[in-house]
């Protein structure tokens, strides 16, 4: 496995300038051949060698490269890797050695729709946006061919293996975690199937989040109207619940205020009419008795 090495090469000013430097000599050392008398012996000396200057330091001239902020530049030395530059600015290395940019910068994607089967084998549509950067260099560029497509490529088989590990739904079950009740807690899981992924890459996963999720088109309108007779069901208990309450405190009032005695037939009769009350759809028509209480 090809680990990164730092070797950020020599500043490249220094290097510009003493090359300009020397391509004024050479030129004055050309200018200076030419101008001598044409049965000179060294005339020719001169010249050829300004001209040999002159190609060796525009050779030299090509090792100068730039390094922007959050960039790196992979260096290798006839196939062998000698070393990464990450110091910003105007860098030189020997000129034979190639240079591959690899930024460094946090970049972002958003995988396909994928159609998957959850947990409970319900087909399901879900997506995500995944936040990476590169951290090793020297893996990014060796240990895989392409490593941006083997980060798309990998991260929708996390997602895909995420989807399946969870039901769509917990339906009202606290202890279940679900895509669509906990999607921190999946989201979490999928950050970290994806860094154990990615990481022979050299690829730092820094987010994840679901960008979309939803029944496939064939069962969603059968999955909404369980969802809806769900949330009936639900709201119904709640009704219930609280009409009873509501009874029990009213006999529990009336008895201890003295204020009517009833036996047990007229009680369940009591029970019965303010139960239709409370928890009938519609609201109640009254119906006023003009006799007494046992017509």
């Amino acid at each position: 496995m090809v680990r990164e090495q730092v070797r950020n090469g020599v500043p490249g000013l220094p290097v510009v300038f003493g090359l300009f430097a020397a391509a004024l000599l050479t030129a004055f050392v050309f200018s200076s051949g030419a101008e001598s008398a044409r049965d000179a012996p060294w005339r020719t000396t001169l010249m050829v060698g300004a001209v040999v200057g002159f190609l060796v330091e525009f050779f030299l001239l090509t090792g100068i490269f730039m390094v922007n902020p959050n960039e790196a530049r992979v260096l290798q030395l006839f196939g062998r890797y000698v070393g990464t530059t990450k110091t910003a600015g105007l860098r030189w290395v020997n000129p034979f050695i190639t240079r591959k940019r690899i930024s460094q910068r946090a970049r972002s994607f958003e995988s396909a729709h994928l159609k998957v089967n959850d947990k409970d084998g319900n087909p399901i549509e879900i997506g995500a946006v995944v936040v990476w950067n590169v951290v090793d260099t020297a893996e990014a560029s060796f240990e895989v061919d392409n490593y941006e497509a083997y980060v798309r490529v990998q991260s929708e088989a996390a997602l895909r293996n995420a989807a399946t590990t969870y039901p769509y739904d917990s339906h009202d079950e606290a202890d279940v975690i679900s895509l669509r009740g906990t999607t921190g807690a999946v989201a979490d899981h999928l950050k970290e199937e994806m860094q154990q992924r990615l990481q022979k890459a050299g690829v730092q996963v820094l987010e994840t989040r679901i960008s979309h999720l939803a029944y496939a088109p064939e069962i969603a309108a059968a999955m909404l109207q369980r969802q809806q007779a769900g949330a009936i069901i639900a709201a119904r208990t709640r009704i219930v619940e609280g009409a009873v309450g509501m009874v029990e405190m009213a006999l529990t009032s009336l008895a201890h205020k003295g204020i009517v005695t009833l036996d047990e037939e007229r009680k369940a009769a009591m029970v019965s009419n303010l139960l239709v009350v409370l928890c009938g759809e519609r609201a109640a028509q009254p119906i006023v008795n003009a006799g007494t209480i046992h017509q």
